[in-house]
């Protein structure tokens, strides 16, 4: 009998070029049957915490309060250094300051909107968007700041915004460790042998797409806010990386403190478990 995993992926280009393969079965699935769905981040988030998905990708925020139910793969995370959101200003030189202040980030439980709370605790009012909404939002002056993801990182100059601060590189320089930003998690209620085959086949898919990096183009323009090719390579450059293949060690240390991070503000319990990877 066909085990069917409902995966839920996002439109990011570097989960595109990832998965690429898998999405249209160009590696072995293992005699699994994947029903995968794309979708913005935060909507991944909400879903998972609404029990809808076997494997999908999550901020690593979200993963941190579904941590009791889920379990980390080994590959398809995005993490890494110089990979930081950037906090930006409608009106260049500005800074965060008053709490009447509005600033936009893209999701309650991505880490973008974690490191926001982070580093700025209690400095402006917060507001969710769609990602995509925040630089226009921005630029109509509906907000004070807010946290660039995705392309944007790329584009933000082009719109006349200021930038406050790489909230990535102050992760870097306060923790010594890459940022870890979202990765694919797994129901524990899944067979500990469907969760490897799930792995391998990611695996599998990212090598595929790293062997021939341009056959997984048509896929990422398909879903991307970005069209133009450059830009899509060069998220994935960012993006995808020898911790996207395997977390390893160094990639468990940034998961931990990120853990004590959240666990200090008050985002998440001290007495409950931390994030693990499936082994």
């Amino acid at each position: 009998m066909t085990n069917i995993v409902r995966l839920g992926i996002s439109t990011c280009p570097n989960d595109t070029f990832t998965f690429h393969a898998l999405m249209n079965q160009l590696v072995d699935w293992r005699g699994l049957e994947f029903d995968v769905e794309l979708l913005d981040i935060q909507e991944l988030n909400n879903r998972l915490f609404a029990g809808d998905f076997d494997v999908a990708k999550a901020s690593f925020h979200a993963a941190l309060r579904l941590a009791a139910t889920t379990v980390v793969l080994p590959t398809g995370s995005a993490l890494g250094f110089g990979v930081g959101p950037l906090l930006l200003s409608a009106e260049p030189g500005t800074v965060p300051c008053d709490g009447a202040q509005v600033t936009l980030c893209p999701g309650k439980h991505t880490t973008a909107a974690l490191l926001f709370r982070l580093f700025y605790t209690d400095m402006t009012q917060i507001e969710h968007v769609v990602f995509s909404e925040i630089m226009p939002m921005l630029k109509r002056r509906n907000a004070d700041f807010g946290v660039c993801i995705h392309e944007g990182r790329f584009t933000w100059q082009n719109e006349g915004l200021g930038l406050v601060e790489d909230l990535g590189t102050r992760w870097e320089q306060e923790t010594n460790c890459p940022l870890p930003l979202g990765g694919i998690v797994a129901q524990r209620t899944l067979p500990e042998e469907t969760i490897a085959k799930v792995q391998a086949v990611i695996h599998d898919s990212l090598q595929f797409a790293l062997a021939d990096r341009n056959a997984p183009l048509p896929t990422m323009r398909k879903y991307a806010q970005e069209f133009d090719d450059q830009v899509l390579m060069q998220h994935v450059d960012l993006y995808v990386n020898d911790w996207t293949l395997d977390l390893g060690a160094s990639g468990d240390n940034a998961l931990h403190e990120l853990s004590d991070r959240a666990v200090r503000i008050g985002l998440v319990d001290n007495a409950g478990p931390r994030l693990e990877i499936f082994r």
